[in-house]
């Protein structure tokens, strides 16, 4: 673990903070590592700029973005893993922010952090290798310093268009193939709770 250059991690290190700090600084690396892998789509045309809806001058309250299953967020069946979704949400959720005209590096110059503090996925279908599904994202605002998304995942492309019959993995075009929701909680640097930015509160 030394051997990871992270000013982040560093500065939670030297003040000793533990569970929330760790929070905060995977919620870091999690970002980046979505950032990345949009990056990377974007370059093989998997990636698709999102759809939003916004009502004032904070972030758009709904939004949707298209993303392509990769061969390595599924199981040996070729079905997609349920622990890939939760990355999907967090796509989801962070190109709404940045669909606002703003990004997460942009909450950390503010000195602000989101933390996840409860989710629920709802598996309804399966989705497998080389579908594209569309997150769709709704923010709600939800108290002073906690911001709550809700989630739908909806099957828009399916490439076997005659799959066999007895596999059961024919799904309706538009279908919904999961429901989620995410709540998450506003700190500082040093992980204390503190109010969302007005910018930051959906619609507002």
């Amino acid at each position: 673990m030394s051997s990871i250059e992270s000013p982040v991690m560093n500065r939670r290190v030297e003040t000793g903070l533990c569970a929330i700090g760790w929070a905060v600084w995977m919620s870091r690396f999690v970002g980046m590592t979505s950032t990345i892998d949009l990056v990377q789509m974007n370059r093989t045309d998997e990636y698709q700029s999102p759809k939003s809806a916004a009502t004032g001058s904070g972030i758009p309250t709904t939004g949707a973005i298209s993303v392509r299953v990769r061969y390595a967020e599924c199981d040996p069946m070729n079905v997609a893993h349920h622990a890939s979704y939760a990355p999907w949400l967090e796509i989801g959720r962070t190109e709404l922010l940045r669909a606002g005209g703003k990004s997460y590096a942009a909450l950390e110059q503010a000195g602000v952090f989101l933390v996840v503090t409860k989710l629920e996925i709802k598996y309804r279908r399966p989705i497998v290798y080389d579908d594209v599904i569309e997150v769709r994202t709704t923010a709600h605002e939800s108290g002073r310093i906690k911001i709550r998304h809700t989630y739908e995942l909806v099957l828009i492309q399916r490439l076997d268009s005659d799959p066999d019959p007895s596999t059961d993995r024919r799904v309706p075009i538009d279908g919904v193939c999961a429901v989620a929701s995410t709540e998450l909680a506003c700190v500082n640097s040093e992980g204390r709770p503190v109010p969302l930015p007005e910018w930051l509160v959906p619609g507002a």
